[in-house]
C-alpha cells in the first residue's frame, strides 16, 4: 500500500469515505433520520463525552448494519493471555529473553489471536489503570474472524513479517521498523504473509500521544505529519457459517458470532482512529557537546498517567544517529530507576550489549534493578578515540519504560522456555579501576 492510500496527521479530524459509495458522509449532522445509502449511524468513543475538547475522542461510523447485531458473548480461553499478575513469585533479577519462538505452519497453525502471549505487566483493566506487554509469533492469517479490545489500547511493533491490518476504518500495511496503534474498542482483523513475530505495548486507561516539547521547540522527535491513517473500504460479505468477534473484556477473552463481516464501514469521520508510523521519520535529537542524554530524548508516544511528568507508559527507540560527545562515555550509563524498562530489537545489535540480544528477543530491568553496559562495552568504551560516528547503523531498538513495577507472567518465566539464565554474566567481567593514588594530570 503507498503512502496515498492514508491520510496524514496525529488526532487530526479527519473523514473518509469507500470512493464506491460517493456522498455516503452525511452533510451538516452527524446522525440523519436517514442516512445516504441506506446507512447505519454508529457513534464510537474513545473518551467520556465531558472530556475537555482536547483530549475529546470519537468517531462516527456509517456502515450497512450495526455491530450490536450479533450473538451473546461466550467466555473462551485465552491461551497465554492474561491479567494475572501473581501467577509466580515476584523477581527482581535482571531479564533477558533469546528470541520468541514461531511456531511452524507445517505444524501448528496459529493466527494472531491464537498466538498473543503475555511477557509481563501490571495494574487492572477493571480500574482502567495499568498495562500489558505481550509479544505474538504466527504463521496464519485471520479468517473470518476479528478481535476487539475494551480494556486498552494495543501499540503494535511488528519484528519480523509485514502484517496487513483490516479495521472498521480501512486497511493498514505495517512493516517491521513501522508501529501500528489500534485504539481502544475499534474491531481489526491481521493477515500474515509466513511466520511472523512482534511485540504489543496494551495501556488500560489512557490513549497514546506525542510528548510535550518544552525548549525543543514546535519540531521535533516524530512529527504529527508522519503518523498515518487508513481511509474508508467496506466489504458487504454475509458469512452464512459464522463470522466470530473475540472480545477482551476485563482480561478475558469471549467470543460471539455473526452472519456478516464486521468491516461494512462505507464512510466515517472523527478524531479517534487506528494509525501507523514509520519509525525511520524520527528527527533524533542528541548530545553534540558532552554526556550522554537521558533516553527521554527518543520518545515516539506517551500515555500519560495522573502525575505530571509521569508516564503509565513511554514508547522509546534507539535509531540510527550520530554521536559525537566529547570527553563523554557514549553508551548508555549504568543505571537504577524509578521505571520499569522493557527493551525489545527490531533488528540490528544494540549498542550497550552487542551479544546476546537479539532481533525477536527482549530484556526487562525492574524498577530499581541495576543495568547498563556490559564489560565489553565498558572496556572498548573507555578508551575509544572519540571521533564523531554512526551509532546504531542498521539498528532499530526500543524500550517499554513505566511507572508500574511489572510483575512476570509463568509464561515469560517458564512456559516460553526462552528465558536466558546466563544474562548476569554479562556483567561479572567488569573488575574495578580504582586507583587511589590517581592524580588530577592523569586524566
Amino acid at each position: 500500500m503507498a503512502e496515498d492510500d492514508y491520510m496524514s496527521g496525529f488526532g487530526n479530524e479527519l473523514s473518509s469515505e469507500d470512493p464506491r459509495c460517493p456522498g455516503a458522509l452525511p452533510k451538516g449532522q452527524n446522525n440523519p433520520q436517514v442516512c445516504p445509502y441506506g446507512l447505519y449511524a454508529e457513534q464510537l468513543s474513545g473518551s467520556a463525552f465531558t472530556c475537555p475538547r482536547p483530549a475529546n475522542k470519537r468517531s462516527w461510523l456509517y456502515r450497512i448494519l450495526p455491530s450490536v447485531k450479533h450473538k451473546p458473548f461466550s467466555q473462551v480461553s485465552c491461551g497465554d493471555l492474561t491479567e494475572n499478575w501473581n501467577e509466580v513469585e515476584p523477581d527482581p533479577n535482571q531479564m533477558r529473553w533469546k528470541p520468541f519462538t514461531i511456531p511452524k505452519s507445517t505444524e501448528e497453525k496459529v493466527d494472531f489471536v491464537s498466538g498473543l502471549h503475555t511477557v509481563c505487566g501490571a495494574g487492572d483493566a477493571k480500574s482502567r489503570n495499568g498495562i500489558g506487554i505481550h509479544v505474538y509469533t504466527c504463521n496464519t492469517s485471520m479468517v473470518d474472524r476479528s478481535f476487539n479490545n475494551s480494556d486498552g489500547d494495543f501499540l503494535i511493533v511488528p519484528q519480523q513479517g509485514d502484517i496487513l491490518i483490516t479495521t472498521e476504518f480501512g486497511k493498514t500495511m505495517v512493516e517491521p521498523n513501522e508501529i501500528c496503534v489500534i485504539q481502544q474498542g475499534m474491531c481489526f482483523s491481521v493477515d500474515v504473509f509466513g511466520e511472523t513475530r512482534g511485540y504489543i505495548l496494551e495501556v488500560y486507561g489512557a490513549h497514546f500521544e506525542l510528548p510535550d516539547l518544552g525548549p525543543i521547540g514546535a519540531n521535533g522527535l516524530a512529527n504529527p505529519r508522519d503518523f498515518l491513517c487508513p481511509v474508508a473500504w467496506y466489504e458487504e460479505r454475509e458469512v452464512a457459517t459464522g463470522y466470530t468477534i473475540v472480545n477482551k473484556y476485563q482480561g478475558k477473552l469471549f467470543a460471539c458470532q455473526q452472519d456478516f463481516s464486521p468491516f461494512n464501514v462505507v464512510a466515517w469521520h472523527g478524531n479517534y482512529t487506528p494509525y501507523k508510523y514509520n519509525l525511520k521519520n524520527f528527527m533524533v535529537i542528541n548530545s553534540v557537546a558532552f554526556d550522554h542524554a537521558d533516553p527521554s530524548i527518543f520518545t515516539v508516544l506517551t500515555a500519560k498517567s495522573t502525575r505530571p511528568g509521569v508516564a503509565i507508559a513511554d514508547f522509546v527507540i534507539f535509531p540510527p544517529r550520530w554521536g559525537v560527545a566529547d570527553h563523554t562515555f557514549r553508551p548508555p550509563y549504568y543505571h537504577r530507576n524509578c521505571m520499569s524498562e522493557f527493551m525489545g530489537l527490531i533488528k540490528g545489535h544494540y549498542e550497550a550489549k552487542e551479544e546476546g540480544f537479539q532481533p525477536g528477543g527482549a530484556s526487562l530491568h525492574s524498577m530499581m534493578t541495576p543495568h547498563g553496559p556490559d564489560a565489553e562495552c565498558f572496556e572498548k568504551n573507555s578508551t575509544a578515540e572519540l571521533r564523531p560516528e554512526r551509532v546504531a547503523e542498521g539498528t532499530m531498538a526500543f524500550m517499554f519504560e513505566s511507572s508500574f513495577s511489572m510483575a512476570v507472567t509463568k509464561w515469560g518465566l517458564q512456559t516460553c522456555q526462552r528465558l536466558d539464565k546466563n544474562y548476569y554474566k554479562c556483567w561479572e567481567r567488569l573488575r574495578s579501576h580504582f586507583s587511589p593514588n590517581w592524580k588530577p594530570s592523569e586524566q
